[in-house]
């Protein structure tokens, strides 16, 4: 996907862990957000409420990793295609404890922080939509264009494994064949030495 925005909250038991994954094109922005709901707010957040964060790219490569944080951010630049990974371990505690946490991922034109923009460069409420759809439409032609890409893969493939397929048939084809001329030969063989042909 070109562009994501997904915000969720879920919980986590100690000593579990949480995955959550998508498919991020090269050179794709990417910011996320994760922290832990406090239980008892007005209060210090309890021991047993830490976790540890991992952001992996589709290779292994670490694009993040926080070590028994309450809260992180991270942000990234893609540098290959495929499905980044962001993994929760919330540590073992006796007795178990049920962690809620909110995690916040943006990518692609979702992850620009347009407020921002419009403070920097001091420009006009239209000239921000302007800028925001043309992001959008820059997005959109590019995903076209690498779901062309893959289209074309997918065809090459479809036409390597279809040529394989036909060649295959053909020398099952030819052997069994020649298994059934053997046979007959065989069985005409044998005949012959009973002389009952």
């Amino acid at each position: 996907m070109s562009t994501m925005a997904v915000s969720m909250r879920f919980e986590l038991q100690s000593g579990q862990t949480k995955c959550i994954s998508d498919e991020i094109k090269s050179n794709s922005m990417t910011v996320g957000k994760n922290s832990i709901v406090n239980p008892n707010e007005g209060f210090p957040l309890p021991d047993s409420h830490k976790l540890t964060v991992r952001v992996t790219s589709p290779y292994g490569n670490n694009y993040h990793h926080g070590d028994l944080v309450a809260s992180g951010n991270f942000a990234f630049t893609a540098a290959e295609t495929g499905d980044y990974s962001a993994c929760f371990w919330v540590i073992d505690h006796k007795p178990k404890a049920t962690v809620i946490i909110d995690f916040d991922w943006k990518t692609g034109v979702a992850a620009k922080d347009w407020s921002k923009v419009a403070k920097k460069g001091q420009i006009e409420l239209m000239e921000l939509e302007l800028k925001k759809l043309f992001d959008t439409v820059m997005a959109i032609h590019d995903e076209m264009f690498y779901l062309r890409e893959r289209e074309e893969e997918m065809q090459q493939l479809n036409r390597s494994t279809n040529s394989k397929m036909a060649t295959l048939s053909f020398l099952s084809l030819v052997v069994c064949l020649s298994v059934a001329g053997l046979q007959l030969w065989h069985l005409k063989m044998f005949f012959e030495r009973k002389k009952l042909l």
